[in-house]
């Protein structure tokens, strides 16, 4: 009896040493998850650890998109490029940005090359493998622009008048689809750029123009006289991490939620959009 009551308490023993190795390593593993420090070499989000450990972030963007990103004076600016750096002070490091091509940057994520990506992105569920995006910071998508005193209050309001888009534009595409479906009104699609359609509805030309949101608000900052009646389609602009980036991902959304409390969306948009 003895002998077995003497093996057991051994067991016992051996047990609670395990239990303690194992609630010790779920401490590590936790603390590790709210740092964002390494194990072994090997962290939990190896993106944030690396962001902090050199108090920079590599910001991949693909330059010559005005007014989001582009070359000026040797150097990135822009509304992204501004973005960038507000989103880097909220983490409280640099940022570095890291040129590349828009159909590079998922790589770029992938291979620890850049740590964020803020480059004019659309959100894009079909690479959601790919990649974590942030909350929406940006909406590109078209916008309806009439003059001030136009009636027209509503997409539906345009049947029977002159409506004017960029030839081969998104808007082309939007209006010849609604067309399609049985909305009623003349398509006048031989502008070039979506500026000269605006200056077309600025003249009386056009009953209305549709644009990008970007060359809307431009227009709008030099033509007090227009105005936007709506917002025909949604092409949300997000920040890209890699996918194990969930730490980096978090604390993105959070300055993007403090930079929009903050009015930094309106202050930058009217730097950019003139």
């Amino acid at each position: 009896m003895w002998r077995r009551r003497h093996i057991s308490l051994k067991g016992l023993r051996r047990l609670d040493v395990v239990a303690l190795a194992v609630i010790a390593g779920y401490a590590v593993l936790a603390w590790s998850a709210s740092s964002g420090a390494s194990i072994a070499g090997q962290g939990l989000d190896p993106a944030w650890a690396a962001v902090q450990q050199r108090r920079t972030i590599r910001v991949a963007v693909d330059l010559g998109f005005y007014p989001f990103t582009w070359m000026a004076d040797g150097q990135p600016a822009g509304y992204d490029i501004d973005l960038a750096r507000a989103v880097a002070a909220k983490l409280g490091v640099q940022a570095e940005f890291v040129p590349t091509g828009l159909d590079a940057i998922y790589d770029d994520l992938a291979a620890r090359r850049a740590d964020m990506a803020v480059s004019a992105l659309p959100y894009a569920p079909e690479p959601g493998w790919r990649a974590r995006f942030s909350r929406f910071y940006f909406n590109a998508g078209q916008m309806l622009v009439v003059r001030a005193g136009s009636p027209v209050a509503s997409e539906a309001d345009l049947s029977g008048r002159i409506v004017g888009v960029a030839l081969g534009t998104d808007a082309d595409t939007y209006a010849r689809r609604r067309l399609a479906e049985g909305l009623r009104f003349t398509l006048r699609s031989t502008y070039d750029e979506p500026a000269d359609a605006l200056a077309a509805l600025k003249r009386g030309d056009l009953d209305a123009a549709i644009v990008d949101h970007a060359a809307a608000l431009i227009a709008l900052a030099h033509a007090p006289e227009l105005r936007i009646v709506a917002a025909l389609t949604l092409e949300p602009y997000v920040i890209a991490v890699a996918p194990e980036s969930y730490r980096l991902h978090d604390a993105i959304n959070q300055a993007l939620d403090e930079l929009r409390a903050e009015g930094f969306f309106e202050e930058t948009g009217a730097k950019w959009f003139r």
